[in-house]
């Protein structure tokens, strides 16, 4: 898979080149693309922003930078654009997985009071937030949904059956992980877990799954 970062602020994206989403770049199972807005911007000072038309507080992107920017991008018509913003969907487990099967992904990363309409219906395929609150800039979200994404990709994680059992997996959220020592400062492994009874620590992993789900998503139940 290949994603193409578009943002105003290209030096956030640093610590994509750690950890098991620096080491998916070497071993090519994963292609980083970042593409910096101002280099496209037609202002001798490298400008980006302007007022909105009607008044209101702040500025907002203009459309020409960011519109060249995503058209410079090579198979830009084919690969799935997104923008990150609070108006998006909020992301999910489910829209994640149907994300990963992409070969190509954009994400065009805003900031200030946001970006020119326009640029949404010209050439962004879906809008998508992080949830019920507001930053300062679209490059988090957007290193949220590419390493959330970038998981399900074969060569990024060690295994694959490491994104089964897990949380949001059957809409419930992940059971109580131990390892060792088996009695840590008083407190001890589940008797169930070192029973060797694979059916029992299924089941147990099973009922604690829902409890925690239960206790504190009981939306996911519904």
């Amino acid at each position: 898979m290949k994603i193409s970062f578009v943002t105003l602020f290209p030096e956030m994206f640093e610590p994509l080149k750690a950890s098991l989403i620096g080491k998916a770049q070497e071993k090519n199972a994963l292609k980083i693309e970042i593409i910096n807005i101002r280099d496209f911007s037609q202002d001798k000072h490298k400008k980006c922003d302007d007022y909105p038309f009607g008044g209101g507080a702040g500025m907002l992107m203009t459309p020409q930078p960011i519109y060249d920017a995503i058209t410079s991008i090579r198979g830009y018509k084919k690969a799935h654009k997104i923008y990150m913003s609070p108006k998006g969907k909020t992301l999910n487990q489910a829209k994640v997985k149907e994300l990963s099967k992409f070969d190509h992904l954009i994400i065009l990363c805003g900031h200030y009071e946001g970006i020119d309409e326009r640029i949404i219906d010209l050439l962004i395929d879906e809008e998508i937030s992080i949830g019920d609150f507001v930053l300062t800039g679209g490059e988090i979200p957007a290193m949220a949904l590419a390493d959330s994404v970038a998981r399900f990709i074969p060569g990024v994680l060690g295994s694959l059956d490491s994104t089964v059992d897990e949380s949001f997996s059957d809409n419930l959220l992940e059971y109580p992980q131990y390892t060792r020592p088996q009695e840590f400062k008083g407190l001890s492994v589940p008797e169930v877990l070192v029973s060797g009874d694979h059916a029992k620590v299924d089941e147990w992993r099973k009922q604690e799954a829902l409890k925690i789900t239960k206790a504190r998503r009981p939306d996911l139940l519904r």
